[in-house]
Formats: C-alpha cells, structure tokens, sequence
C-alpha cells in the first residue's frame, strides 16, 4: 500500500516538475524575443544648444527632479541598481563618455530614442529605464535634459552588462515589472513643445508622470512595485496627502518626514528628488493629487 501511495506521490510530483519546468521555458523564450525585439522608430528631430546655459541650468535640476540620479549615480556614471538572485542583475548605465559609457558620437538622436522610445540605437528596448515617463516630457524639458547631460565630465566607470533572473522574467510576463517600457510608449506621438510652469492642477499633472511607475496613473498605489517592497501608498485625495495643507506637503517631499511623525525611506519614497522641486512645482502637484 505504501509503494502505491509514493508512486502516485512520485506522479503527482513528476507532473507538477514538468508543468512548471513547461512555463518556465515559456515564459523564458517570450522575455527574450520581447528584449531583442527591434523597433522601426523615426525619432523627432529636436535641436539642442548644449550652450545655452538656462538649458543647462534647468537639466542639471531636472537629472535630480526626474530621478536620474536614484539609478545612475550622483555623477551619472552608473552603478548597480538592483542585485539579486531571483529578480536579477540590473545596470544603469554611465551615462558620460568616459571609458564603459556612452561612445563618443552619441548624439541628440541617441538620446531621444532612449529617452522618448525607450529604445538603444539598433533598436533594442532598453531594460527598466523609465521611458513611458519621459515620453511625455515637453520638448523644452527633453531639451534641457539632453543639453546637461550631453556635456557631464567624463566618469571612467565600466559595469557588466544587465541580466535579468528567473524571477524577473515571470513578473515581465506576468506584467507586474515594468522591464521593457518601450513597449507601454506611442512611439507616433510628438513632444509637447512647452508647458507652462504655474501652480495649477493642469501644471501638476504634467508633473505626476513621474510619480505613475509607483503609485499608478490613479496615485491611488496598491501592490508593491517588486517583491520585498511594502505596498504603495495613496497619494489621491482619498490618501493621508489629501489631508495636508500645501505647506505640509512641501516639508514632506523636502524632509521625508510626514506630518503624521513618519520617516520615509529613500528606497521606498525618493524624496532626495522630489526635495529638488521648485515651490511651484510642488504646490501644482498638491493641487493635482487632491482632484483625483
């Protein structure tokens, strides 16, 4: 009786190893046809005056604001983001020309494709980079980033190259990790040329793009952004924000304490670059979150 029970606990076993072995390799081959897929972009033509020092000026703030520099580095030369078994090997990139980073003809064009497409200049997607945020930057803002960056001091810096883990792979088929933001872009869609930088709800939604990657187009938040991260918080009107006067959510994205007595943490809330926001940047953003 014994050696019946085991057989069919063997079966049962042998059966549930294949299955998941079946989606393993299901999911592996989708991952990686997506990641090598070559996308037929035109990017727009923008020119840029790497000169202009109001330009320079405003995308040196903006590589704080825009986060930027949560995954590149504070002198943009890259790092290591993420580093784990399960989930993976992520690389941001050095994003100067020094040894290991951009080759020495990257041009305004490269950095449209990566920064509107979400694309490298053979076509690839890039992996994890926030493009579908970017992509709805104005003209003038893309402008003013890509003049900043387009003249950082070189970083002699070279980091292996990005490999994405068994986990990693599932939660891309899965949907529940923005790896290939390429494909969440309307690569038709023109830039914006200019929007004007006042304290409305109009100018703060422009604004909570760069908020969406967390705490979703509702800023309602929900299920964590990655396993080990706690959940996201609501930020709507409906969340403990809607409860703050302007004032308190200014000092909150400045200090990263909450008037509640909270202390966020910078993995969680980088408020190292929200604190980079200008008064009106942040008072438009407040008016935005407590329409919704």
């Amino acid at each position: 009786m014994l050696k019946k029970i085991l057989k069919v606990v063997g079966i049962i076993l042998g059966v549930l190893v294949l299955l998941v072995a079946g989606f393993y390799t299901k999911v592996y081959f989708s991952v990686k046809e997506r990641m090598n897929k070559v996308y037929a972009v035109t990017p727009q033509e923008i020119t840029v005056d790497a000169t202009d020092s109001v330009l320079i000026a405003t995308g040196q703030r903006y590589v704080r604001s825009k986060g930027c520099k949560d995954c590149h580095g504070d002198d943009l030369g890259g790092k290591v983001f993420i580093d784990d078994p399960a989930l993976g090997l992520l690389i941001a990139r050095n994003l100067t020309k020094g040894e290991g980073g951009l080759p020495d003809d990257y041009d305004t064009r490269d950095w449209v494709l990566a920064l509107k497409h979400g694309i490298r200049r053979d076509g690839k997607p890039l992996l994890f980079m926030p493009s579908h945020e970017y992509a709805q930057l104005t003209e003038w803002d893309m402008k003013a980033l890509i003049a900043y960056c387009s003249q950082l001091p070189k970083i002699d810096r070279e980091l292996p190259q990005s490999d994405v883990g068994p986990l990693g792979k599932i939660l891309t088929d899965l949907g529940k990790l923005p790896l290939l933001p390429a494909e969440m872009i309307d690569h038709n869609k023109t830039l914006v040329k200019e929007i004007k930088a006042e304290a409305t709800a109009a100018y703060g939604k422009y604004l909570a793009t760069a908020c969406q990657g967390c705490h979703r187009e509702n800023m309602k938040g929900g299920e964590p952004v990655a396993p080990g991260f706690p959940p996201v918080a609501d930020i709507s009107a409906s969340g403990n924000p809607g409860k703050w006067t302007a004032e308190q959510f200014m000092e909150t994205l400045r200090t990263g304490k909450t008037p509640e007595g909270k202390t966020l943490k910078q993995e969680e809330m980088p408020w190292s670059m929200t604190k980079a926001y200008t008064d009106v940047e942040l008072r438009a953003l407040h008016l935005y979150l407590n329409t919704l």
